[in-house]
C-alpha cells in the first residue's frame, strides 16, 4: 500500500481534482491513500525557536501514523534528485518491502529533525520552488508514471 501524508489542507479544488485523477489511475496497480495533517499557524516562524516548535508539532502528528516497518520517502530540499526511470526502479523496490510505502510532504517550514531521522529516503523533486499543493500533484503523477514504466505502457515517452 502507498500512503501520501501531507501537512496542510489542499484548498484548491482544481489541483485536488487533478490529484484525485492520479489517485484513481494508481489504484489498479496498488492501493493508495492520501492523508492531510493540520499545519501549525506560523505567525512568528521567523523566530528560530518558534520555527523549530512548529516543525516538531507537525512532524509529531505525521510520525504518529508511521509504523516501524513502513518505508518512508520524505520530500526534502536536501534530498536526492532522480530521473523518472530511476524513481520507477526505486518505487518498485520500495513497494516490495514489508510495510507500507509512505511519502511525506512536510509543512511550509520544512520537516522536523525527527522526521528527517525517520526517513528511509530523502527525495528532491526539483530545484524549482514549488507550492506544497503542486508538489503533491507531481508526486502522484510520478508514482503513476512509475507504474507505467514498470508495466511498459506508452504513457512514459
Amino acid at each position: 500500500m502507498i500512503k501520501l501524508f501531507a501537512i496542510g489542507k489542499n484548498k484548491d479544488k482544481h489541483l485536488q481534482a487533478l490529484c484525485n485523477e492520479y489517485l484513481k489511475r494508481i489504484t489498479p496497480f496498488m492501493k493508495i491513500t492520501e492523508e492531510e495533517f493540520r499545519d501549525e499557524p506560523d505567525v512568528h516562524s521567523e523566530r528560530e525557536g518558534e520555527a523549530r516548535r512548529i516543525k516538531e508539532a507537525e512532524g509529531t502528528r505525521v510520525l504518529s501514523k508511521i509504523k516501524p516497518q513502513d518505508f518512508v520517502v520524505l520530500l526534502d530540499l536536501h534530498g536526492k534528485m532522480v530521473s523518472s526511470e530511476e524513481f520507477a526502479r526505486l518505487r518498485e523496490d520500495w513497494s516490495s518491502r514489508p510495510g507500507d510505502l509512505v511519502f511525506v510532504i512536510a509543512g511550509s517550514l520544512g520537516p522536523s529533525e525527527d522526521l528527517v531521522k525517520r526517513a528511509n529516503y530523502r527525495w528532491k523533486i526539483s530545484d524549482l520552488t514549488l507550492t506544497h499543493l503542486m508538489c503533491r500533484l507531481i508526486v502522484l503523477e510520478q508514482i503513476y508514471r512509475s507504474f507505467m514504466i514498470e508495466n511498459h505502457r506508452t504513457y512514459h515517452k
